[in-house]
């Protein structure tokens, strides 16, 4: 995973099965910033801690509450350290909810766009979707209000069936 940055200055993840991999796509022109489509992406530095305290119970095994501690006022909050196999099973489990969610779309294909538009006016039922799209579409999408989310590349048709 890494921490991608478009000329724009969104800041954004990448999921990548290496270093070369995210070489490749770059390479190919096949990375672009999911909030403004813009193609021209670098790597950022990642920071080696996740705070995932938001999935964790707010209690310790115990059962009690740990004390906050705030010296002189200050706020400080929890955070934990994730050694790398729990990191990879995180990971994977994120990209099986991820799949699950995009396998439940309604496939329209190259009808992408106009079947976002047409939820988006009203004129189809309220559901979700996914499809193929070019990057000026998706820019045009976003431009319009309509939030569309591109899917990474090995998330494709292949993968989910």
């Amino acid at each position: 995973m890494f921490d991608l940055q478009c000329g724009n200055g969104h800041v954004f993840e990448g999921w990548f099965r290496s270093d070369e991999n995210y070489e490749h796509q770059l390479a190919q022109g096949l990375l672009s910033c999911p909030v403004c489509s813009d193609t021209k992406v670098a790597k950022q530095l990642s920071a080696p801690r996740l705070n995932l305290s938001h999935l964790r119970n707010k209690h310790n095994k115990s059962g009690h509450v740990p004390k906050e501690n705030k010296p002189h006022g200050e706020n400080k909050k929890p955070v934990t350290q994730v050694n790398e196999k729990q990191l990879a099973n995180f990971q994977a489990k994120l990209l099986q909810q991820l799949r699950q969610v995009v396998q439940s779309a309604d496939d329209v294909g190259d009808q992408f766009a106009d079947e976002a538009r047409r939820i988006h006016s009203g004129e189809s039922k309220e559901r979700s979707i996914r499809g193929v799209a070019s990057s000026d579409d998706i820019k045009e999408l976003h431009d319009e209000g309509i939030e569309v989310l591109p899917i990474p590349q090995f998330l494709d048709d292949e993968q989910l069936h």
